[in-house]
């Protein structure tokens, strides 16, 4: 087995070395995405002029809204029934094969262990087969380079990064691909969780949507109707102890609501109810976010030592509800930078994403090998201390 190894990794070297002496002076890269971290099976195929050649998602919001929540076996299990059939569609609408493409890269965490095997296999399986470069990509980092996709020139290095999703919630330094310093990081739950247990506590059911479903959404859509001053909720971290920290906390203001309900002091089954307390919700969490990357800037500049940020990046699939935009563009324009974000269908979990992270990483030669397995729990500042070897010229 380990001279099989052996003989594997020597056959990927001389296809990458191929790879680079054919396609060094290549105006044009093409890489297949593949994703499927936690609930979204998706693929797509992206130029490195930023031109998406196709995209498919395959949702489970029907799946999981049911058990109030993603439940880790079904997903996996939807994922082996989806991703042959996502990459089928994606290579079909852009008219390729996988011959045509030069590179595949892959989601290999964080996320859920059983969904991310099933992207991680196929990347894998697909690559080995057809001799393409294996990219295995750090999802949050997908996340952070988005924007950069078709604005280069605007999005450059250094800039600061608000990652904001189901799964986490945090501030970093882009310095470079493969190069990041955290600031801040939640303390407990990330803001896509609240936003999704305060749906889950005001009974708001779940959107079904192609495009930014599930509850995260469904409490944005409501709060449009509410009255955010009618239930005032404290602002998480205010007090002196923490309020100097860059740090998030929002298990405290879900509590706060859970509190409430059990309280009586709303009725969950009242519209107007929900709505109140929802944009209740939603305004303070953007209150919360805003002072927070105001220390994170701080941090950030004091960091660079005057090399100055080219613009505040929100990322992630809570940087797609719009009251939180706002906020946060008003902040940016404070800040003397603009807040730059990706469409709303490209800050929730999709291929675009990862393929884009692929093209980033390959241009630099950061490749893995066909024997990558999935990382469950990997801190985005650890990519580089990960021993990447540049094996080819940037492209």
């Amino acid at each position: 087995m380990h001279i099989l190894r052996q003989v594997g990794q020597i056959r990927q070297i001389k296809q990458i070395r191929h790879f680079a002496q054919t396609n060094r002076h290549s105006q044009v890269l093409r890489v297949l995405g593949l994703e499927s971290s936690c609930d979204d099976t998706a693929a797509a195929i992206v130029t490195s002029s930023g031109e998406i050649l196709s995209e498919t998602n395959r949702h489970q919001h029907a799946i999981h809204s049911q058990h109030g929540g993603i439940v880790p076996g079904l997903a996996a299990n939807h994922h082996l029934m989806n991703m042959p059939l996502v990459v089928h569609e994606t290579l079909k609408a852009a008219g390729l094969q996988i011959s045509d493409l030069d590179a595949i890269a892959v989601t290999r965490g964080p996320g859920l262990p059983a969904s991310l095997a099933v992207c991680v296999s196929a990347g894998k399986t697909l690559a080995a087969v057809h001799e393409k470069p294996l990219i295995g990509v750090h999802h949050m980092e997908a996340h952070a380079l988005m924007a950069r996709m078709g604005a280069e020139d605007k999005v450059q290095f250094p800039y600061l990064c608000l990652l904001i999703s189901g799964g986490h919630t945090l501030t970093l330094v882009v310095h470079d691909v493969n190069e990041y310093t955290m600031i801040g990081t939640t303390r407990d739950d990330s803001i896509g969780e609240a936003f999704d247990k305060v749906a889950r506590e005001l009974q708001i059911p779940w959107i079904d949507a192609q495009i930014g479903g599930g509850a995260g959404p469904a409490l944005e859509q409501c709060a449009l109707a509410g009255d955010r001053t009618r239930f005032p909720l404290p602002v998480p971290m205010d007090k002196a102890d923490s309020a100097g920290s860059p740090d998030f906390s929002f298990s405290g203001l879900k509590t706060h609501i859970k509190r409430m309900r059990e309280q009586a002091l709303f009725d969950p089954l009242c519209a107007q109810d929900q709505a109140d307390v929802a944009a209740a919700f939603q305004m303070t969490a953007a209150k919360h976010l805003r002072k927070k990357t105001v220390l994170a800037f701080r941090r950030a500049r004091e960091l660079l030592q005057g090399q100055p940020l080219s613009c505040l990046v929100a990322s992630g699939g809570v940087a797609s509800n719009l009251a939180v935009r706002q906020v946060l563009a008003g902040l940016a324009a404070k800040e003397g930078v603009e807040l730059v974000c990706p469409p709303p269908s490209l800050c929730t979990d999709n291929g675009v994403m990862i393929a884009w992270a692929g093209i980033e990483r390959l241009r630099r030669g950061l490749l893995d090998p066909y024997t990558i397995d999935f990382i469950q729990r990997w801190p985005l500042e650890d990519l580089k201390q990960m021993g990447y070897t540049k094996r080819t010229s940037s492209f």
